[in-house]
């Protein structure tokens, strides 16, 4: 796994129940900004084998960014069992109400994700 990777599932593991983080918030604290759309093909290449909070990462714009209907209603679900409320026809979170602070990001100095699949 290289690094990058490593860190994203580290930030990953790091959203905290009832808050989202974007796609950016999730490269930046994994160490590069420019990396959102390397972050959407972890979260679906390694969601499932790294048990990941996929469905705390949305959008910029705070909105499920899941095409297919079956996924968006799930990442719904999950987020409102969370206590997450979604707005604009529930397709959208409220990112100053939800969003999770950069410093709750940090994964701790000691973590290695590559450790924790094993």
């Amino acid at each position: 796994m290289n690094p990058f990777t490593a860190s994203v599932i580290a930030v990953l593991r790091t959203i905290p129940e009832g808050k989202v983080a974007t796609y950016g918030q999730v490269a930046r604290a994994a160490g590069s900004p420019r990396a959102a759309r390397q972050v959407v093909r972890i979260l679906h290449a390694m969601s499932s084998k790294h048990r990941l909070p996929w469905h705390r990462v949305v959008n910029v714009q705070g909105e499920i960014a899941i095409q297919d209907d079956e996924g968006a209603q799930l990442q719904r679900f999950l987020l409102q069992a969370e206590g997450v409320a979604l707005i604009d026809d529930e397709r959208r979170v409220d990112l100053s109400a939800f969003q999770a602070a950069d410093e709750d990001l940090q994964p701790p100095v000691s973590v290695q994700p590559d450790d924790e699949a094993k």
